[in-house]
């Protein structure tokens, strides 16, 4: 699973790895799978004591820093590789700020030795175009204003401080937008699925379809050694969604299909909208992805909830 393309030609197998942001519903099932062949170090504040002895079950060791104000004394100085995925949106902007954009600039200047850092975006970055697949080049913009103030602007400013400090220092360098990250950990669609049982309403776009790119769990962890081999001082960025685009229309029709569970729609003109991307840098780097959006959805259930599902 974790065959690295680099100039290495090994395995992501017994690396030094650090994951921050380990307790998150894209993290958390990294951490379980780098764990099992790797030294793998969790950086998240840990102010629940059983997140802590979470993550420290899956095999990792844990290190409990604020990357908004906190030492990274413990950080080690040896390591191989940091996947980047804390994210920080309170709503407080100097916060968030300093969390999201500085924070990642102090962890790469810790870590500047690493083969490869490899910084976790979102494609939150791009402005509203309505159908139009976004490219790496597309405008950015503030799209998730209306329900996470800070989050699109604190991930663009977080991008350029990751560029500034990879052209600066020499460090190769990876920034990957996430599109939507599902699979047996929860994700949007889940979260969908509990709307539709509870009939509240789900905003929409009234410019439809609204269009994803859903990346499972297990496509995701495929790709990020490919991902760490292309990292450069230059920086690459690339989009990291599935390669099937699926509105939110549709994988609700299809959770409605297997629950009977039916979605209520509200139409919004402040919903994000369709946000499909192109994906033809990231074929070109890492490959498609192979997970088929159903049977993903499908195993979310089966997995989270199997009850839900129509008998």
């Amino acid at each position: 699973m974790f065959e690295n393309p680099g100039s290495d030609g090994g395995l992501l197998v017994g690396k030094r790895i650090l994951v921050t942001g380990p307790t998150g519903q894209v993290a958390r099932p990294l951490v379980a799978a780098l764990a099992q062949h790797n030294e793998v170090f969790g950086l998240a504040r840990f102010s629940k004591a059983e997140d802590r002895e979470a993550i420290e079950t899956l095999g990792a060791r844990t290190i409990a820093a604020d990357l908004g104000t906190g030492s990274l004394e413990q950080v080690p100085q040896d390591l191989d590789y940091v996947l980047n995925l804390a994210v920080v949106k309170t709503g407080d902007w100097g916060y968030d700020m300093r969390a999201n954009a500085e924070g990642v600039g102090r962890l790469m200047l810790r870590c500047r030795n690493v083969k490869a850092f490899l910084h976790c975006s979102s494609t939150a970055v791009y402005e509203y175009a309505g159908h139009e697949p976004r490219t790496e080049d597309s405008p950015l913009g503030d799209i998730h204003r209306s329900m996470f103030p800070t989050y699109s602007i604190a991930k663009i400013s977080a991008e350029t401080v990751a560029r500034f400090t990879a052209h600066e220092f020499g460090i190769p360098t990876t920034i990957a937008r996430l599109s939507v990250p599902y699979g047996n950990n929860g994700g949007w669609p889940w979260y969908h699925l509990l709307m539709m049982q509870n009939r509240v309403p789900i905003d929409i776009h009234p410019e439809r379809p609204n269009v994803y790119n859903p990346l499972h769990e297990r496509d995701c962890l495929a790709k990020i050694p490919g991902l760490l081999a292309a990292a450069t001082p230059e920086v690459t960025t690339v989009n990291f969604g599935g390669s099937q685009a699926v509105s939110i229309e549709q994988w609700c029709a299809y959770l409605q299909e297997l629950t009977g569970f039916e979605p209520v729609f509200h139409e919004n003109p402040k919903a994000f909208g369709s946000l499909q991307i192109d994906t033809a840098r990231l074929h070109a780097l890492v490959g498609p992805t192979e997970v088929d959006w159903k049977a993903g959805m499908l195993e979310m259930v089966q997995t989270l909830a199997p009850q839900l599902l129509k008998r």
